[in-house]
């Protein structure tokens, strides 16, 4: 449903894609995951007919992004990560807006758009620059969906969006797929990674891997220690001094701890424990957790 052949990026001297390589499945609920600046926006303006690429070429819905783009745009739902509705029409109107300029009405394709816009209906008349960031995403979907396309791209759909709106506006993104809607969809959280059945870690332009999230973890290759003391601020600064160090960093109330041996698990955390108690630290914890998505990501700088 869409395939990314070799596509690369330039804005002047700076590198935003290079040589990205990944396909989607039809009706596949898959997710780009990325800090800031890895090039998610650059490869979803280039498959939305919004921006040129440099060099290789794309397909979406077996429509090429730069011979078909009107095709593409037919066939393409897309939501860019910055609000970008007019703010001044009320929710009913923007909706109108959308579904008129692609040759329909909002009635034609109601039965899609329904358990998304019922929470909207009550503020219909209400001004998009007035809804909350929650609303916004909301109305900001339903005018991606209300043509019925194909395929659906969203640029970090709950990017300042609270937890709560977070998370229903991924469980709508699963009722999406009794449509038949292919989803690609780009986040800088992790969490949210295993919401997809797939995913494409991407950084500094390039993919990392491509695979299931479960099949990540799974293939995970260090054992995680997290580790607390009384005095959080100097436990990261003395881990890293631990001799048998492959990576730390921080991670909410802990410090992940990869040791770069192979050595039992209990062993390793009596010396890292012993370690932590000759600096001085007390009320320290330590024990050999399971990866997360995030250990996985976190990985990559340190191979």
């Amino acid at each position: 449903m869409i395939e990314v052949k070799n596509i690369s990026k330039k804005y002047g001297a700076v590198q935003a894609l290079e040589d990205v390589c990944f396909s989607v499945r039809e009706g596949e609920l898959f997710g780009l995951i990325g800090p800031d600046g890895a090039g998610k926006t650059s490869l979803l303006r280039i498959l939305a007919t919004l921006l040129p690429p440099g060099s290789g070429s794309a397909k979406v819905d077996g429509f090429d992004v730069q011979r078909d783009y009107r095709m593409v745009r037919r066939h393409t739902g897309y939501m860019p990560g910055r609000f970008s509705l007019y703010q001044d029409l009320s929710v009913e109107e923007n909706l109108a807006f959308f579904a008129t300029i692609s040759g329909m009405s909002v009635k034609t394709n109601y039965d899609l758009i329904r358990p998304i816009y019922a929470s909207l209906e009550p503020f219909r008349k209400r001004r998009a620059g007035a809804l909350s960031g929650g609303m916004k995403q909301k109305l900001a979907l339903c005018c991606a969906l209300v043509h019925r396309p194909s395929v659906l791209l969203l640029d970090e759909p709950t990017t300042g969006v609270d937890a709560v709106s977070r998370t229903e506006f991924w469980d709508l993104l699963k009722k999406l797929k009794q449509y038949g809607i292919t989803i690609l969809a780009s986040t800088p959280y992790m969490d949210e990674a295993g919401r997809c059945e797939r995913i494409a870690f991407i950084r500094h332009g390039r993919i990392l891997q491509t695979d299931a999230p479960q099949r990540i973890v799974q293939a995970f290759p260090h054992r995680i220690h997290a580790v607390h003391s009384g005095d959080a601020c100097r436990l990261l600064r003395d881990l890293q001094q631990w001799s048998h160090l492959h990576s730390v960093y921080p991670f909410g109330y802990y410090a992940h701890l990869i040791d770069r041996r192979d050595a039992p698990p209990d062993t390793v955390t009596d010396e890292i424990t012993g370690f932590l108690a000759q600096r001085g630290h007390t009320q320290v914890e330590c024990r050999v957790i399971p990866p997360t998505i995030e250990d996985c990501f976190m990985n990559y700088d340190c191979p």
